[in-house]
């Protein structure tokens, strides 16, 4: 050990000092404002962001990815690699080692069978699963011993870090879901709202779409964390209300996704009571083009479904023009400026699966009308477009912000402008993104011909979240309306693709199918129109220490850390 190092461990010792000696509890209570409500703490029945990240305080995974993008054990001893012996010589299998002595919140020991449960969880036959995609190729989960968990897949896999990782796919506790498996899954309200977790926090009380109480875990396995006795997590309101609430109320401390313009960003960090970060991820505000016909004309249970193509959408020449009509550099400017970038990609980051596209970033009203004329599709009197009697008249369905009423605005005027119409609702984000098998207001459920809304992955490989588009993850009443291929796209080109992309080691190959699938699903088809590779941004108070925006996972990702600045 040479002298530098020695003083870096000396100073280092000394800096965490006061940390060592904190109580868990010591800093009293914590807000966090939500303006999208949680409907469920189970991010298996769910794929909205923000009902997987208040259940991130709550239920953890092996490992998840820290603000740099790095993979960083939770519930695991270590990362498994090839050099330590975790990752098998074939690739065809990884093995974790828990951490010894972690205990569930009611004081029970977490085992390896949990692991197995959690699995058998989220592919059994008769259910749907939100996170399936993390699941593919997955052949086994074996509990080795207590500590030790075997995953094996049915090829070589040479990111074997989906299974388990991330907040998107934490271990859940067997012995509260034992009988939550298939189609019981949405009927177990208990479990799914007051999940038993190894997290920082535990659930007191949950009244779903508006507020969750919390209080530390008694059983966390830092003694010294978290820092605070108890959170209220409030859900509901809007972006503006979130943000006045901890940049010039000071009524909270943490207000998540303040998509608001930035001047009205700016204006509030004025008042000086707290501060906004960002950050640019993978998070892509997008129009997803519904593949079926969500048409109310047909019956229950096969709206939306495979059974019925879309009657229009199904037409590629239709799908471009909506694309080419579309002013992205005006929409980044109205919505989002400096935390907004124009794109053409699914998958804007990171830098080695960029696309970088850039053929929908001019808008093209002349050409969208010619490519519509060439197609057959000609204006009524109305100006409205028709062909065989089938009239270009759409629902355009997103959550209620006040961003992305602006983008519909301005978005319905452009297609008016090529002889589309265009319907517009807007739904609670606390509805549109819960997992209800019951509410026709789900994004997953899409009763409407486009929707849009912002979606983002785990980590900093896209493997799963591009596995979203297999034909068999589109959800549907057998899934309970789960399902994360949310247009119904399905191409067994696609499909056969993805395949080689799971076996696939080699960076610049992976980078090669990754953009190729990126281009598939968005410029090639426009089965997706992307919009804008939107920055996260958020906002602390200044009394809030310890915060560090991630982009790469859950932005509760460290909520143990938080402490009061006194």
């Amino acid at each position: 050990m040479n002298l530098r190092t020695a003083l870096l461990g000396a100073a280092a010792s000394v800096a965490f000092a006061p940390m060592a000696l904190a109580e868990r509890g010591a800093d009293g209570h914590v807000n966090v404002i939500y303006w999208q409500a949680p409907s469920i703490l189970n991010p298996y029945l769910s794929g909205g962001t923000k009902d997987v990240e208040s259940a991130s305080l709550i239920i953890e995974p092996l490992a998840r990815h820290d603000n740099t993008g790095a993979l960083v054990p939770y519930l695991a001893a270590e990362i498994p690699t090839l050099a330590n012996g975790g990752v098998a010589e074939d690739l065809k299998s990884i093995t974790w080692k828990l951490k010894p002595g972690l205990l569930w919140s009611d004081g029970t020991p977490v085992t390896a069978a949990d692991a197995v449960f959690t699995w058998e969880y989220c592919t059994h036959p008769e259910g749907g699963c939100a996170q399936a995609a993390k699941f593919v190729g997955v052949t086994s989960v074996e509990a080795l011993d207590d500590l030790t968990i075997k995953i094996s897949f049915s090829d070589p896999k040479p990111n074997p870090y989906l299974p388990l990782v991330g907040a998107q796919s934490p271990i859940i506790q067997k012995a509260q879901f034992a009988e939550c498996l298939g189609a019981k899954a949405p009927e177990c309200t208990a479990a799914n709202f007051g999940p038993i977790g190894t997290g920082p926090f535990k659930v007191v009380e949950f009244r779903t779409n508006d507020v969750i109480s919390l209080e530390a875990n008694p059983n966390y396995r830092d003694p010294a964390k978290p820092r605070f006795a108890t959170m209220t997590f409030k859900g509901g309101g809007d972006a503006e209300g979130a943000g006045r609430a901890v940049l010039e109320t000071g009524e909270f401390d943490y207000a998540w996704n303040l998509q608001l313009a930035p001047t009205v960003i700016n204006k509030m960090v004025e008042a000086g009571k707290g501060q906004a970060l960002s950050a640019f991820g993978t998070l892509v505000e997008r129009i997803e083009v519904n593949m079926t016909n969500p048409s109310p004309s047909l019956p229950e249970g096969e709206r939306s479904t495979a059974k019925h193509p879309h009657p229009f959408l199904s037409d590629p020449a239709v799908r471009k023009a909506l694309s080419m009509a579309i002013d992205r550099e005006l929409l980044v400017e109205v919505g989002y400026g400096r935390a907004g970038r124009p794109t053409c990609d699914l998958v804007p980051g990171p830098e080695l699966y960029a696309a970088k596209n850039t053929s929908c970033l001019q808008q093209d009203i002349a050409g969208a009308n010619k490519l519509l004329d060439d197609a057959g599709w000609v204006k009524g009197a109305d100006g409205v477009r028709a062909k065989d009697g089938v009239r270009l008249s759409m629902l355009y369905q997103t959550s209620t912000n006040a961003v992305r009423q602006d983008f519909q605005a301005l978005i319905k005027q452009w297609w008016s402008e090529i002889g589309v119409e265009a319907e517009l609702k807007n739904v609670s984000a606390s509805v549109f993104f819960g997992g209800d098998p019951g509410s026709p207001d789900t994004f997953q459920k899409f009763y409407a011909d486009v929707e849009m809304y912002a979606n983002n992955f785990d980590g900093t490989d896209p493997e799963s979240y591009l596995g979203a588009y297999l034909c068999n993850k589109a959800p549907r009443p057998e899934t309970q309306w789960q399902g994360e291929n949310i247009n119904r796209f399905c191409d067994p080109a696609y499909d056969a693709l993805h395949a080689e992309l799971t076996r696939t080691a080699e960076p610049e190959k992976r980078r090669e199918i990754a953009i190729k699938l990126n281009n598939m699903l968005t410029v090639d088809s426009n089965v997706i129109i992307p919009l804008v590779d939107r920055g996260r941004v958020s906002a602390h108070s200044n009394s809030l220490g310890g915060v560090i925006l991630n982009t790469w996972d859950s932005e509760l990702w460290n909520a143990a850390d938080w402490y009061r600045i006194k």
